[in-house]
């Protein structure tokens, strides 16, 4: 695909100020690329701002793939322009689930977002990689977690996170939180925690597993802050530096994260909740 010759962004200071602002009359005038994640996109590309100095500017894909990067799998760069009103609706259901109490019917989601229930739940799945029902799983879990470092109690917490029953939050606590739901709350006592950091198109990755699984995936512009969040969240846990061993792990989370179909165009948060 060839970019327009506009005047507008005729320099690299206005190609830099267009793609800071994901300036919508920038979008087939130029292209850029990341150096340090191999990456090229569209100005209006909604990944993770880059630094400018890993920028570079380029008039066409080729010119951008011959220089030896690759077209971006959330922007396509390559292809037309084409928006698509099915990132909305599935970010809109996303958010209803989040702010509701217990899970919404499917029927309720689907006509709230203009969708007949069986398209929704094609569209839903089609994008996030699981249904409806269990993203609202996810964010009762993530719910969970905020709740254990601010009751005093694991049943406290476990009944303000929306769990009708301890046997129900039990049932897969221990592989969503990487240990017991009252080692977690103590802050990953007696806990040896793992963990593993990479740039990726949308920053910084950290990934920490202690033995039973992973305990946490953040992301961040600077990793060092990461590794202080994950000390902040376990103080009673022992950190361990960088763990090789997670590389696995990490690779399947950047897939996931790059697939075309996994939901690329959603915001952040709701891909790491589905994905954890």
């Amino acid at each position: 695909m060839k970019a327009s010759s506009d005047p507008i962004f005729a320099t690299n200071d206005q190609r830099w100020e267009a793609l800071l602002r994901r300036n919508p009359q920038a979008d087939g005038s130029f292209f850029y690329a990341v150096k340090t994640t191999g990456v090229y996109c569209r100005p209006t590309c909604s990944a993770r701002r880059p630094n400018r100095q890993h920028v570079e500017f380029f008039l066409t894909c080729a010119d951008a793939e011959h220089a030896g990067y690759r077209a971006c799998q959330r922007c396509h760069p390559h292809h037309a322009s084409h928006p698509s009103p099915i990132p909305a609706a599935i970010t809109c259901a996303c958010r209803i689930i989040e702010q509701s109490e217990s899970p919404p019917a499917l029927k309720e989601l689907a006509a709230t977002v203009g969708l007949s229930p069986s398209h929704f739940h094609r569209l839903f799945k089609g994008s996030l990689g699981l249904t409806p029902k269990a993203y609202a799983a996810a964010c009762r879990t993530r719910r969970f977690q905020g709740e254990l470092s601010k009751t005093r109690t694991v049943t406290e917490a476990l009944y303000s996170a929306g769990y009708g029953s301890s046997s129900r939050c039990y049932e897969n606590a221990v592989d969503h939180l990487g240990m017991t739901p009252a080692e977690y709350q103590k802050g990953g006592v007696g806990q040896h925690i793992r963990h593993a950091l990479v740039e990726c198109t949308l920053g910084w990755l950290l990934v920490a597993a202690t033995e039973r699984g992973i305990c946490a995936v953040e992301f961040g512009d600077q990793p060092g802050h990461l590794e202080d969040r994950l000390r902040l969240r376990f103080p009673a846990a022992e950190i361990h530096g960088t763990d090789p061993e997670l590389s696995v792990w990490v690779k399947r989370i950047l897939e996931y994260l790059e697939e075309p179909s996994c939901g690329l165009d959603l915001p952040l948060d709701i891909r790491g909740t589905a994905f954890q």
